[in-house]
């Protein structure tokens, strides 16, 4: 089936800025409540919301075989479920419903003021009902970053790196929306020198720069997800901010891996961008540094060029952007990371959401975390309004964009903005 929103020469109605994230080629999918306390799944164009929900009971998906409620509900969990033949039909009919050449909507001023909200008029919620989440470490220049810092150049890399995807389950319940400040993280630590540990907020606090895709019901106990198939079970990517006490997971990581120093907080962007959407932009991937096995061999581009950036704004003054990366750094992709993830009957679900790890790029001005940034905090970052930052301090905000852009269209994410507050006192 041809993906007709995709048409990059497709122009809509509703008005848009120039270089907007949100073209109408783009049409992501999202939760929000409305002006009317009701909460619905909707998309946007420009800064347009449209609730999916009206236009599905107005009659604009006639022909689609949608159940009358699957947009009236409070995640996207059962629509992913529905497969991708049914994103992909709703996808193009949303494009057909508001190109500019169709006055069917466009002239209904009644039903236009059921199904469209300005940006002030809503607000987001989780996309998704995430089941599970898992973590991956797939940026072969974060890894060899943070393993010299530890262990030194020629140990950098485990030795089970180059062989696999690796990664661990996180904490699906502290998964939160943009939008949401969270608390400074308290736990144990050990301080340099000591033998025993204390307890106290972290001081090392820190974001990750990552991105994280969503998944649909794809196979049953017991059957892996061949990785020539494991696109189809992909509905759409957003901005993740998978934060980190780094002071706290030193102490706590070995053997088993992060547990507190990761679970207090992971922050994404409400919009969710589907792969069809992403489709104009696949890229090759880094070439692998060993022969893979077989069952993470794959064909084609399998990599995404979504150009992202992180900034830091403290309170009160000007951001100053710290980091620019890429996703196509990730040396394990996203098919590999599915292939790996069940390829031992591990059952997937619909909602369930794949961090991609932190995504460095090659250049120091392109590394994804301020651990890396400031060098373990021997090389403070400066900042536009004054003063420096080697990790992030209490009433900082971290905002993360991302955005495609080829032959005139963009493609973006929005942002995941994050304000990190002092610790939680009743």
């Amino acid at each position: 089936m041809p993906i007709t929103a995709n048409n990059p020469d497709r122009k809509t109605w509703i008005k848009t800025k120039h270089h907007t994230d949100f073209p109408i080629q783009n049409i992501p999918f999202g939760v929000f409540l409305t002006r009317d306390d009701i909460i619905t799944i909707g998309t946007r164009i420009g800064d347009t919301a449209i609730d999916l929900g009206a236009l599905h009971q107005l009659g604009y998906f006639d022909g689609i075989p949608l159940t009358d409620d699957i947009f009236l509900q409070d995640s996207l969990n059962d629509f992913i479920s529905d497969g991708k033949k049914t994103w992909r039909l709703v996808r193009n009919r949303i494009a057909e419903i508001f190109d500019e050449k169709n006055d069917t909507l466009k002239n209904n001023k009644k039903h236009r003021q059921e199904v469209l909200f300005s940006l002030d008029e809503i607000e987001m919620q989780l996309p998704v009902s995430v089941g599970d989440y898992t973590d991956f470490y797939s940026s072969i220049e974060h890894a060899t970053n943070v393993g010299t810092m530890f262990r030194g150049k020629d140990n950098a890399l485990m030795p089970n790196w180059l062989h696999l995807p690796v990664g661990y389950h996180g904490r699906s319940s502290s998964i939160i929306p943009s939008g949401i400040p969270i608390h400074r993280p308290q736990g144990q630590k050990l301080t340099n020198g000591a033998t025993e540990p204390i307890f106290g907020p972290s001081r090392l606090v820190d974001f990750e720069l990552e991105m994280a895709f969503i998944t649909t019901d794809a196979n049953q106990l017991g059957e892996p997800i061949p990785i020539q198939e494991a696109e189809d079970y992909i509905f759409g990517l957003v901005l993740f901010n998978d934060w980190s006490a780094r002071d706290i997971q030193k102490w706590e990581y070995v053997p088993l891996g992060p547990f507190l120093g990761k679970n207090f907080a992971s922050s994404i962007s409400p919009w969710i961008v589907t792969l069809d959407a992403l489709e104009p932009y696949r890229t090759a991937g880094p070439k692998p540094v060993k022969e893979q096995l077989p069952y993470l061999q794959y064909e084609g581009a399998k990599s995404f060029d979504i150009h992202l950036e992180v900034a830091i704004q403290p309170k009160n003054t000007e951001e100053t952007v710290v980091s620019k990366s890429n996703f196509k750094h990730m040396y394990w992709n996203m098919a590999q990371q599915l292939a790996h993830h069940t390829v031992n009957g591990c059952p997937v679900n619909s909602g369930d959401m794949m961090g991609s790890g932190t995504l460095s790029g090659p250049t120091p001005d392109s590394y994804g975390s301020m651990l890396e940034l400031s060098w373990k905090g021997e090389k403070p970052v400066q900042l536009k309004s004054g003063g420096s930052r080697k990790f992030i301090e209490d009433n900082d905000t971290v905002i993360m964009r991302g955005f495609c852009e080829k032959d005139g269209v963009r493609i973006g994410f929005g942002e995941v903005s994050t304000t990190l507050l002092p610790v939680f006192k009743k």
